[in-house]
């Protein structure tokens, strides 16, 4: 006798359900994303000699330097400070959108979903 309803393998809750729930998710991540990508994230370096400013888009925005800073003698210094502020920068930028959209999708975690935020 065939089964009515449902699919095999007993997909858990009701299909239009977790579509409804799905689409709502998408809508939730696409708005998020937009708002994630007009933000900008700053991180300074060398004690605040040198400051970067990076945007969700993960682009650098702006680079400020301190005029003690800038040695023509130890360019290599100043060259380091900018990549670490950069990297500080774009680290807090990761972390505030990976915990964003985590607090979406979290929920999935039933379904066997798993995303790389």
């Amino acid at each position: 006798m065939a089964r009515r309803g449902g699919f095999p393998g007993g997909l858990p809750g009701n299909m239009n359900n977790l579509m409804k729930q799905a689409q709502k998710m998408q809508k939730q991540m696409e708005e998020k994303t937009k708002e994630l990508e007009s933000k900008t994230w700053e991180a300074t370096a060398g004690g605040g000699a040198v400051t970067v400013c990076v945007s969700g888009k993960k682009e650098v925005v702006s680079v400020k330097l301190t005029e003690e800073v800038v040695d023509p003698d130890d360019i290599e210094m100043l060259e380091d400070l900018i990549v670490a502020a950069t990297n500080e920068a774009l680290r807090k930028m990761d972390e505030e959108s990976g915990q964003v959209m985590n607090s979406i999708a979290g929920g999935l975690g039933g379904l066997g979903g798993g995303f790389p935020f």
